[in-house]
């Protein structure tokens, strides 16, 4: 049998110590409070690029000209927003965080989702047969979008020795649905820097 030398002995002796005596603690914290564990997308990013952009967005003159012109708020939706950065972003978390503002915003009338609008078809269509001629909800009413907001999230990064610099860019479009004009046009660029000490922590 080989003997370890004394120093690895205690070296390891350190290590299990150290081990056996980590604690895991867990907190709760408030939904608005900004957490970032890595240089990674998160909810705080969503959250804070849907509020400003959206805010940008009704505050152009296409709302005002579309009302002056038509009477009424532009039915807005929102379509695709494709991911082309280096992370894994839940772009549906992003597109319902840009639903939520919109909607909120009291600026525009918001329609629902192409998979939502199916689901309400089919339950009118089930009225028509089940429900009585008072609460039976027509069906070909409902509100044409006027605007599809679409958008692209990009993203850009290099790493240094310790430290990690990663950019990324939001551009959204609203979109004539008659047209194919484009009304607004803004982006949301967002940079982290990760630094890392030579111990790897």
């Amino acid at each position: 049998m080989i003997k370890k030398p004394a120093y690895l002995l205690v070296a390891w002796s350190v290590v299990m110590t150290l081990n056996g005596c980590a604690t895991t603690t867990v907190s709760r914290v408030s939904t608005e409070t900004a957490i970032d564990l890595s240089d990674r997308w998160n909810d705080t990013d969503s959250r804070l690029t849907a509020e400003e952009m959206v805010k940008e967005a009704v505050g152009r003159p296409w709302v005002d000209n579309f009302q002056r012109k038509n009477g009424r708020e532009p039915a807005v939706i929102v379509g695709s927003v494709i991911n082309k950065s280096h992370d894994h972003i839940p772009t549906q978390t992003f597109t319902k965080d840009l639903e939520r503002e919109l909607t909120n915003s009291g600026k525009v009338t918001f329609v629902a989702s192409k998979e939502e609008r199916e689901e309400l078809r089919e339950e009118r269509s089930e009225q028509q047969l089940f429900s009585s001629e008072e609460t039976a909800k027509g069906i070909g009413k409902e509100v044409g979008a006027d605007y599809m907001l679409k958008g692209v999230i990009n993203s850009f990064e290099e790493a240094v020795g310790g430290k990690k610099y990663k950019y990324f860019q939001v551009t959204l479009e609203m979109i004539d649905l008659e047209k194919n004009t484009k009304v607004w046009f803004g982006d949301k660029k967002i940079k982290k820097l990760m630094t890392r000490s030579r111990f790897g922590m």
